[in-house]
């Protein structure tokens, strides 16, 4: 019976080792920031004598060596170039992580702009191009990393779990779903990619966040601003952006189900 005991005993402290073992074998904090951080992307629209329209963030999706370049696919929020192609021009925006920026001409190859899906996908060439890994459907509780560039300005961090998942249709995973997690965010970061913290694996896009309307009393004429709503970011989940993908000639993730989608013409370069 002792004999038993002790071989118990060993077993336990056998397995707790290697559990802990295992857990060591993850990687730490400044090796995911690491894997992440090269991956994000500034979005900037120009007009054509150099003032800024509009700014977003986005993700560094996949890289195609052909010969002498480097072409890198990056995905973004499709309200970032809505409304905007063929009238301006697209820039990449790469080393915000190290403030070592380059900025590079970009062609945007398709978006989408509905309630449904807001993605779209960027071509440019750049040998900074680190593409993100992409990971699994995200799970309620996990903690994520959120990169951005708010107002247009500095590369930003932020932490925090996903909060929220909706399948609109639990028994058909193909079907959109919608996340939303609780890192804050403002204008600039829509596209930016979210990344779950433990690996550093790509599991969706900001889409956007809630706002509040803030009135001023007493003024005349009236007037208000927007605030976001703090822990309220809504998130396109990768399987989206596959879904997306799938939809154009550029289909490095696993593709879904076809179907149609805006497919811009490429951008005359200067």
């Amino acid at each position: 019976m002792r004999n038993g005991v002790s071989c118990a005993i060993a077993l336990g402290v056998v397995l707790s080792l290697v559990g802990g073992c295992a857990r060591l074998w993850e990687p730490s904090r400044e090796q995911v920031l690491g894997r992440i951080l090269p991956s994000s992307v500034q979005i900037v629209i120009e007009q054509r004598e150099g003032r800024r329209v509009r700014t977003g963030s986005g993700v560094a999706v996949a890289a195609q060596r052909t010969r002498d370049r480097v072409e890198c696919l990056v995905v973004t929020a499709g309200h970032t170039v809505s409304g905007l192609v063929g009238q301006n021009e697209v820039y990449t925006i790469f080393g915000g992580h190290r403030g070592n920026l380059k900025k590079t001409r970009a062609t945007v190859v398709a978006f989408e702009d509905t309630p449904e899906l807001d993605v779209a996908l960027l071509r440019t060439e750049t040998d900074r191009c680190v593409p993100a890994e992409v990971g699994g459907p995200a799970l309620l509780g996990e903690s994520v990393w959120v990169i951005g560039f708010p107002w247009g300005r500095h590369m930003t961090l932020t932490r925090g779990i996903v909060s929220q998942v909706v399948l609109d249709d639990a028994t058909d995973q193909d079907k959109p779903s919608r996340l939303m997690v609780d890192a804050p965010v403002s204008y600039g970061s829509s596209g930016g990619g979210v990344f779950e913290a433990r690996g550093g694996t790509l599991i969706g896009v900001v889409e956007g966040y809630s706002t509040a309307r803030v009135s001023a009393k007493g003024t005349d004429p009236s007037w208000y601003i927007e605030v976001p709503v703090p822990g309220q970011t809504f998130v396109t989940p990768i399987s989206d952006v596959k879904r997306f993908l799938a939809r154009t000639s550029f289909a490095e993730l696993p593709a879904v189900q076809p179907g149609p989608i805006d497919v811009v013409p490429p951008l005359s370069r200067r």
